[in-house]
């Protein structure tokens, strides 16, 4: 409207400018001329005055529609964003949805791997059992129920050594090995040799080409295995026969890095025979540990197998193995009384509730050595320079229920 009156202004003002002057007013055909031509500017401005107010009323309703066109974009962008984030919370909840089946795949996936595990594991145990019944399938089955006598078969000045017979051949030598670090083996002919030194013939004597250690050597079959001097845990398999070593082998474990007996100075590895052949005795890790027990084929000085036993080294003098069972003696400060207070059976036949208590005879001091013979059931021990036969008491094992 403003710029209708400014035009309508604007008109007026040419049209005063258009008047002729005074002295024209009298003339008849200026004036028709002037009213026609005033006549054609009002109807052009007449014209322009619709034509303005159509333009107006054009723009209104443009206007009127760009508005509406706005509030249905607003309506539109409002019921997109909605759209959009209810599209966000729904993949999102799949997102969540796929986590949880992924987890409770991967748990079906690792309690299936668990139980496939467990089963391996008892199939390996009830195949590792199977393997231990057939290593120790001797015909053996008795176990120690007391230490019937003692006698002293000999005495010598010694305070540490071992002696033996051989525990599977039917040889009546008599084997004396003084010391906890020698190399000179003394080989009596029979029992009474060795108890009478002027009975003929005199003992043979035999240089080994390395020195022992310690008192857990043992006689199998001819040949004589001992600990090494010098090393930590080889064991020699010597040919007494022949005068030289056959074989040898480390044995595993952590073995010879402590003392298996705490009373037994010397020794970092017992060797034993029972029925079932050669066993080896050392200390597991730590001060005083738990002994481990290992089953060694002795042809071939191949570990069978090795069992971590519940006995203590602390307050331990000696150990034997009898029928496959681990017994080890105990005494106070070296001095006695000497006990067996801890027993092991890889069978689990024995129970220490079974046995009685088994006491050895009072000595001055802890034993030696104590070694198992199979052949004639009797216990060769070295006590304080003694050598000495203890006899024993056995019944038939009575398997756990």
């Amino acid at each position: 409207m403003m710029a209708l009156r400014r035009a309508s202004a604007v008109l007026v003002l040419f049209l005063v400018a258009l008047l002729p002057p005074p002295q024209c007013a009298q003339d008849p055909g200026m004036v028709h001329y002037i009213y026609q031509r005033f006549q054609v500017l009002e109807q052009g401005l007449e014209k322009c005055t619709q034509a303005m107010r159509a333009y107006i009323q054009d723009f209104q309703e443009f206007s009127k529609n760009i508005t509406t066109m706005l509030g249905r974009c607003q309506t539109y962008t409002s019921e997109y964003k909605s759209a959009v984030t209810n599209l966000v919370l729904r993949v999102e909840r799949a997102q969540r949805e796929i986590d949880y089946l992924e987890y409770l795949r991967e748990a079906d996936v690792c309690v299936e791997s668990e139980d496939k595990t467990l089963a391996e594991k008892l199939i390996q145990e009830e195949e590792e059992e199977k393997k231990i019944r057939t290593l120790l399938n001797a015909s053996c089955d008795n176990m120690l129920m007391g230490v019937k006598s003692l006698k002293i078969v000999k005495k010598t000045m010694d305070t540490h050594g071992s002696w033996m017979k051989d525990a599977v051949s039917n040889s009546q030598k008599v084997y004396f090995l003084v010391g906890s670090r020698n190399k000179t083996v003394w080989e009596f002919a029979n029992m009474r040799a060795f108890m009478e030194d002027s009975t003929k013939p005199a003992p043979r004597k035999l240089i080994l080409t390395h020195s022992w250690q310690g008192t857990g050597q043992v006689i199998h079959k001819g040949f004589l295995f001992f600990h090494n001097q010098g090393t930590l845990n080889e064991i020699i398999k010597y040919n007494l026969q022949k005068r030289a070593v056959e074989d040898r082998m480390l044995l595993p474990g952590g073995a010879g890095r402590a003392l298996v007996y705490q009373h037994s100075p010397s020794t970092y590895i017992d060797l034993a025979v029972d029925e079932h052949g050669l066993w080896a005795i050392h200390s597991g890790p730590g001060v005083y540990g738990h002994l481990v027990l290992t089953k060694i084929e002795p042809g071939t000085l191949g570990v069978e197998h090795s069992w971590d036993t519940p006995c203590r080294s602390q307050d331990a003098e000696a150990s034997f193995v009898l029928c496959g069972v681990l017994y080890v003696v105990y005494s106070s400060g070296g001095y006695g009384p000497h006990r067996i207070t801890c027993v092991y059976d890889p069978l689990g036949n024995i129970s220490e509730d079974d046995l009685p208590k088994l006491f050895f005879p009072r000595r001055p001091r802890s034993h030696s050595v104590i070694h198992y013979n199979p052949r004639d059931k009797q216990l060769y021990a070295w006590n304080d320079g003694n050598q000495i036969i203890y006899k024993l008491q056995t019944k038939r094992k009575q398997p756990l229920e």
